[in-house]
């Protein structure tokens, strides 16, 4: 019966208290409280090219870099021409509830993408990167005077770790000169792994660790589309929509338990159940206006319902997922893309904002996230090639009604490559 009554105030302490501190974890993806629900927090699917500009890219059509927003864009191309795009992100969080304050810093690989042509009017892509990231950890002291005079001083921890990530494999075709079509096939894997721990002093009760393990495998097709039109002289006006396709996280669920000492661990329990979470369709539509090789200016906006995902209930936390949202503006200026004295001239700078409205509600309070993003690149030996940085900063969440807010600064550095294959040359 003590152990049951330690069991539940674990569950209460670790998820209700208002007490509960934040500290150091081992995990390479994330760092945030609201990473714990569903399938973690969701990575954003930009290189920093595009987040530079808020992270649009539905209607973004350019020859220079790789688009992953929106596989249709690969098309606008010169025929002999690859590329590749890759970059690392760091993300550095400041967190701050009623009672405590707290910084972290992660760091990881955000993007490995190449893209290169088939025929005049058909390209192809592929590439990996991370979908969501698991990473947090609360911990606490038992208060109640009985159970410390008891049994000591009590630590009650809960952590978790983990990430899924896709790889993606695709092709585009240019139908017409003002249509471009595309459909890519994205493979799902990974392991997330949520920890609880009850750790008695003194070693007068073997201490408690209890958990469950995700390890999910999936498959999903979205389909690309963008339109161009000329409105004037110089001008180019771009939409373009994706559609990703629900699928099923298939693989297992481990639930288990053990007590252990400083000498020997038992097993209590060991349960592997299969997955029944889904990840739901997405539709993104955007549009672009540009003129020549001097500006891009362009909206998206992007639509996400997960309510019937299959999340399970949380103990102690009125989780609740939902309709995901989010609009993005931004805008690029490149001052003279051919200038030959000048490397500022030829560097792009990009702004842009975004709001989101995530999947996760708790108690009924939607965790929302408002941030401004800019970039640059610059020029590296060739016209295309290039050093890319994008910094995305904003916040998180709440302080009210026992919530956490963040204020982040991500940040994401890459490399662009672009190459011509196949030149004959004229003098050997």
């Amino acid at each position: 019966m003590k152990i049951k009554h330690t069991i539940l105030i674990l569950a209460v302490a670790l998820l209700g208290s208002q007490a509960v501190s934040a500290q150091d974890v081992d995990a390479l993806g994330t760092f945030t409280p609201y990473s714990l629900y569903g399938v973690g927090d969701i990575h954003s699917t930009n290189t920093a090219i595009t987040l530079g500009m808020g992270g649009i890219g539905q209607g973004v059509r350019d020859p220079r870099y790789i688009n992953i927003r929106n596989i249709a864009s690969i098309t606008e191309r010169d025929t002999l021409s690859f590329m590749l795009d890759f970059g690392v992100y760091s993300k550095n969080m400041y967190l701050k509830d009623q009672y405590t304050k707290s910084a972290y810093n992660t760091v990881n690989v955000n993007n490995f993408v190449i893209s290169m042509p088939i025929k005049d009017k058909h390209s192809i892509i592929f590439g990996i990167m991370p979908y969501s990231n698991m990473g947090y950890k609360f911990q606490t002291n038992e208060t109640d005077p009985a159970i410390i005079a008891a049994y000591g001083d009590v630590n009650y921890r809960k952590y978790g770790n983990g990430s899924i990530n896709q790889i993606f494999a695709g092709g585009a075709v240019k139908i017409s000169d003002n249509l471009s079509v595309g459909v890519q096939g994205i493979y799902y894997f990974g392991s997330q792994t949520n920890h609880s721990d009850v750790a008695f002093p003194y070693g007068l009760i073997r201490s408690l660790q209890t958990g469950w393990k995700f390890s999910p495998h999936g498959f999903s097709v979205e389909g690309a589309a963008q339109a161009t039109f000329k409105p004037a002289d110089g001008y180019k006006l771009t939409a373009g929509a994706t559609y990703r396709m629900k699928n099923k996280l298939r693989g297992s669920v481990t639930r288990y338990a053990y007590v252990y000492d400083s000498e020997v661990s038992d097993t209590v329990s060991f349960v592997k159940t299969k997955s029944d979470i889904s990840i739901p369709s997405r539709l993104a539509v955007g549009v672009a206006l540009s003129k020549s090789d001097k500006w891009t200016l362009g909206v998206d906006y992007e639509r996400q319902d997960w309510s019937k995902a299959g999340f399970k209930d949380t103990p102690g936390v009125a989780f609740k997922a939902q309709t995901a949202q989010s609009v993005r503006v931004g805008i690029e200026f490149v001052p003279n893309r051919y200038d030959i004295r000048y490397v500022y001239k030829r560097m792009s700078y990009r702004a842009g904002f975004h709001y989101d409205k995530t999947y996760v509600s708790l108690d009924g309070k939607s965790i929302n996230q408002i941030g401004f993003t800019l970039g640059t690149s610059i020029p590296v030996y060739r016209l295309n090639n290039s050093f890319n940085i994008a910094v995305d900063f904003g916040q998180r969440g709440s302080k009210k009604g026992n919530l956490v807010r963040e204020n982040y600064i991500n940040l994401i550095v890459s490399f662009s490559l672009h190459d011509l294959w196949f030149i004959k040359p004229k003098y050997q």
